[in-house]
């Protein structure tokens, strides 16, 4: 299969665990709540724009320890999987995540084989060399960018929460001369700011640049034309984890199916708002329908 999308990012095994407030520093707290899911931004943002018809690769290294239970879940998507290999030498990425009552996340997390995906000796740009977008996401800068070069679809950087600490200025601006779209949230646009040197998420040079900041939407800088695009109302809000990468998988959801990109991103907030309802990243992925139905009298207003 010809893939439209083909994203880069962490696969990994989730620890979601829910306390009514954070500790403080040497001590303890209980905690409510306790899960495991698949998770991280690669499979997250691949298994969603699968579910909703997107034919998307998924280019992402694993350990040999990854559990079969959560590769049946990304087959069963129809994730391309070509280039969803399993490695020596590492443990599959893990990231432990605390919510507490007010939604708060706070994260512990293990790189895995995508942080040092370079280590590898493996090149994964079959995929992305024949699609029409492709996501970059957490994982190793330097190996992101040179595969970017050779690229001739259009190139989204979504740094994520790793732009505070493995990006810098220099990989910044070099992964954006190679990309058309930038993704940040309001926490993570405090580095780019400060990297690029500008004010306003209307100050980045691309033809497309979005901040999402939650509960108050998302803003989109669309060749140069500022926009805002409302929170799809949810049914209830239960965990954020998750809800980040599945707008990003709706937004492409909206291009495979023929809407624009402002269309699009109201789209991406509709699949966000079913995510948060359930624990796990994707546990209350909606189908197509669902997402059209909920968007709806949004998208009457655009």
């Amino acid at each position: 299969m010809e893939p439209f999308l083909s994203v880069y990012g962490h696969v990994a095994i989730d620890q979601i665990l829910r306390v009514r407030e954070f500790p403080k520093d040497n001590t303890s707290v209980d905690v409510i709540d306790k899960s495991t899911h698949l998770g991280g931004t690669g499979s997250n943002i691949a298994v969603v724009a699968s579910r909703l018809g997107v034919p998307t690769a998924l280019c992402a290294f694993v350990g040999m320890d990854f559990p079969k239970k959560f590769d049946d879940i990304i087959s069963d998507a129809g994730v391309i999987t070509d280039e969803f290999l399993k490695v020596e030498g590492f443990d599959t990425s893990q990231a432990l995540v605390a919510n507490d009552d007010n939604l708060t996340q706070k994260v512990l997390f293990y790189q895995g084989p995508q942080g040092f995906a370079s280590k590898t000796g493996i090149i994964l740009d079959k995929n992305a060399s024949r699609s029409k977008h492709i996501h970059f996401c957490t994982g190793e800068p330097q190996y992101y960018i040179d595969i970017m070069k050779g690229l001739k679809g259009t190139v989204a950087i979504d740094p994520a929460q790793e732009v505070h600490r493995i990006w810098n200025e220099d990989y910044l601006k070099d992964a954006m001369q190679y990309s058309k779209y930038l993704f940040c949230n309001r926490y993570e646009f405090e580095s780019v700011r400060k990297y690029l040197k500008i004010d306003d998420i209307g100050d980045v040079n691309l033809p497309l640049a979005v901040c999402t900041c939650g509960s108050e939407g998302s803003i989109a800088v669309i060749d140069g034309e500022r926009f805002n695009i409302p929170v799809v109302r949810a049914d209830r809000v239960v965990d954020a984890t998750g809800a980040g990468d599945s707008y990003r998988a709706g937004f492409y959801a909206g291009l495979y199916h023929g809407y624009d990109v402002r269309e699009s991103l109201v789209i991406a907030s509709s699949v966000s708002s079913f995510i948060v309802e359930e624990y796990g990243s994707m546990t209350a992925s909606p189908t197509w329908d669902d997402v059209l139905e909920r968007a709806d009298p949004y998208l009457r207003e655009i």
